[in-house]
């Protein structure tokens, strides 16, 4: 597929102030792409936004706030004039067993990353149907396939894949493309966030290769502008997740084996699981929260 030359367009990336949005965001600017940064801490969108190469804004948001949301669209569309790429990239993670898992933490992945993804495509579609642009979501090697102590991080991710194929069909004759990334575990901070509790660490290490590696972010990002460049229906931010696609059905089942031995494994120990949200992400999203509730 011919690559489309990114000088001059517009893009919107959310949680830009970190990991897969903020190198994405300086990836693109080198490219000669205006980037509006989005996310919910202020000082570190800033810095990353004095960090790129060329005309950059930066906007605190919450992604599952349709008002805010749709205040900042308007804003990027008369600070830019245009918006030509949406990077629904936003996401926070959390960990440990169902059963004994945070209940505010576990309904914040879904509002975060499954809710969030949809208020930011309706909040930023009306501008990218005038632009004829293109949409890509984030998901996950999670939405291919289920994780043990995943459950709220693999149901988002699921979500968010379902919500954009459909998605893609309602909005082709506008001439929007929509796209779907996909990443395996990938150096960021809420991989590392993840790691630092040794149970979901060893449990990781133990899933089927090639699943059980951490993948650095720099070719993982390459993937993606070249997914943005060719405006792809599919982005595999690792090369071997495009082959999982035809063994999927199979994933279920192969994970149920595999995990329900580990899980046995790994009972004992399953108390001391930190169920909140993961990494500096998840970490500035508590803190915002417990803001507005005080």
């Amino acid at each position: 597929m011919s690559r489309v030359n990114l000088e001059g367009r517009v893009a919107v990336v959310t949680g830009a102030a970190r990991g897969v949005g903020e190198l994405l965001a300086r990836k693109l600017s080198v490219r000669g792409v205006r980037v509006a940064l989005v996310g919910l801490e202020a000082d570190a969108l800033k810095r990353v936004s004095e960090g790129l190469y060329g005309d950059s804004g930066h906007w605190c948001a919450d992604v599952t706030d349709q008002e805010a949301m749709t205040r900042v669209a308007g804003e990027v569309r008369e600070r830019f004039g245009k918006v030509d790429i949406v990077v629904a990239n936003a996401g926070v993670a959390n960990g440990g067993p169902f059963t004994a898992s945070d209940p505010e933490a576990w309904r914040r992945v879904i509002e975060v990353n499954l809710i969030g993804s949809a208020v930011t495509a309706r909040s930023f579609l009306p501008a990218l149907i005038e632009s004829r642009g293109y949409l890509l979501q984030i998901a996950s090697l999670a939405a291919i396939t289920p994780a043990p102590m995943m459950t709220a991080y693999c149901a988002s991710k699921s979500g968010v894949e379902a919500y954009a194929h459909s998605l893609r069909t309602e909005v082709a004759h506008h001439g929007v493309r929509v796209g779907v990334g996909y990443l395996s575990w990938t150096d960021t901070d809420m991989v590392r966030g993840a790691d630092r509790d040794d149970v979901m660490r060893e449990l990781r290490q133990r899933l089927p290769w090639p699943s059980n590696k951490t993948y650095p972010l720099g070719p993982a990002v390459d993937r993606i502008v070249a997914g943005i460049e060719r405006r792809s229906s599919h982005v595999y931010g690792q090369a071997w997740l495009r082959g999982m696609q035809a063994v999927r059905g199979c994933l279920p089942g192969l994970i149920a084996t595999v995990g329900q031995r580990e899980m046995r494994r790994f009972e004992p120990r399953l108390k001391a699981v930190r169920t909140g949200l993961v990494g500096a992400g998840g970490e500035a999203d508590e803190q915002q929260r417990h803001t507005l509730r005080n």
